[in-house]
């Protein structure tokens, strides 16, 4: 059912969920996991000097996030491909999905409602929308009192 499935991070602990499930399910379905980290330019487009420095650092940022789902869906025997993509995040998953002939994203969310989700925008929700594949969020769940302080104030 499924041969390729994407797992975009961002390196957060929102994600960790998200690539728990998708290793599990790349077991299952003896599936490639594919793991994407988009350098958001949209975010930083703004800035006239040192962007660069900023993007650059974002890129070794995103090198991490992605090398660490690729340690651990090897150690759980999954076949594993890496990507840092840089632009609009939503836009360049979404191409990433057709590109790669992906059968299943699964992704990570924060769970806002409402003026934060408005104020913010949603990756998560563009992906949904406008994806040539099936998408499975994963909700983040607070870790700690704090956490959960701000996921009900979102």
């Amino acid at each position: 059912m499924y041969d390729n499935i994407l797992v975009p991070t961002d390196g957060s602990d929102a994600t960790e969920g998200a690539v728990d499930h998708a290793i599990e399910l790349a077991k299952q379905y003896d599936a490639t996991l594919h793991a994407l980290y988009v350098v958001d330019t949209g975010a930083y487009s703004s800035l006239e000097v040192g962007s660069d420095i900023v993007v650059e650092a974002l890129r070794e940022e995103g090198t991490k996030a992605v090398e660490e789902v690729k340690s651990e869906a090897e150690s759980a025997g999954i076949a594993v491909e890496t990507a840092v993509e840089t632009g609009i995040a939503h836009r360049a998953i979404v191409d990433y999905v057709d590109d790669e002939d992906i059968d299943l994203v699964v992704m990570g969310t924060h769970g806002r409602t409402g003026v934060g989700r408005f104020l913010l925008g949603s990756v998560t929700e563009k992906v949904v929308r406008t994806a040539n594949a099936p998408v499975l969020t994963v909700r983040a769940t607070p870790t700690d009192e704090s956490d959960a302080a701000d996921a009900s104030d979102a």
